[in-house]
């Protein structure tokens, strides 16, 4: 079974991200399961989602305390919310939503035991804005995440687009998302990772 969790704000699409995943798994063939945990439900407040993967059928229903994958929509909980915990080593994987790498935002000393290829930082906001207009960072990082796990595949995040969004807003997070993915290949292939 492989668990993500996913850390962010309300509005920034953490809940809808979790789903979409799961469905993009579904399409594959595979077993999904996606639910959020909320504090205060209020746009800004910190969200977690949780969603897990597998070929065999998930029977866990409780929060996931030691995710394989960590995506953080929101750089700025890294120092608010103790999103990092419990990740599991060394093969945990880290996917944020910054330009910067993890030396500049601090994290360079607990990152020193995970494996690089599966340290990713993403501009997702910026991708989000340019494709779709508003700053909501999951789509994305969904395409991200497809790039560096090859758990689910971009045609598989598209289809999972398709799925919740229509027209206009679908076509943008379809490009937002495929733009993420070239990035982070692209960004792995030149670390000689691909």
């Amino acid at each position: 079974m492989f668990q993500i969790r996913i850390h962010g704000r309300g509005g920034q699409g953490v809940v809808t991200a979790a789903e979409m995943l799961s469905v993009a798994a579904f399409l594959e063939g595979r077993y999904a399961q996606a639910f959020p945990s909320f504090g205060s439900e209020r746009t800004g407040a910190p969200v977690v989602a949780f969603c897990r993967l597998d070929d065999k059928e998930i029977r866990l229903r409780e929060p996931i305390m030691q995710p394989d994958a960590l995506i953080i929509q929101d750089p700025t909980l890294l120092h608010q919310v103790d999103v990092l915990a419990g990740l599991r080593h060394p093969e945990g994987c880290i996917l944020i939503n910054t330009q910067r790498t993890f030396e500049e935002i601090g994290l360079g000393e607990f990152v020193q035991d995970l494996h690089p290829r599966n340290l990713v930082t993403l501009p997702a906001t910026e991708l989000s804005f340019k494709h779709v207009g508003r700053a909501v960072p999951n789509v994305p990082l969904m395409g991200g995440f497809a790039a560096i796990c090859g758990l689910i595949s971009i045609d598989s995040v598209v289809a999972a687009i398709q799925e919740k969004f229509r027209g206009k807003v679908a076509e943008g997070n379809i490009a937002a998302a495929r733009e993420a993915y070239d990035i982070v290949k692209a960004d792995l292939k030149e670390a000689g990772y691909a």
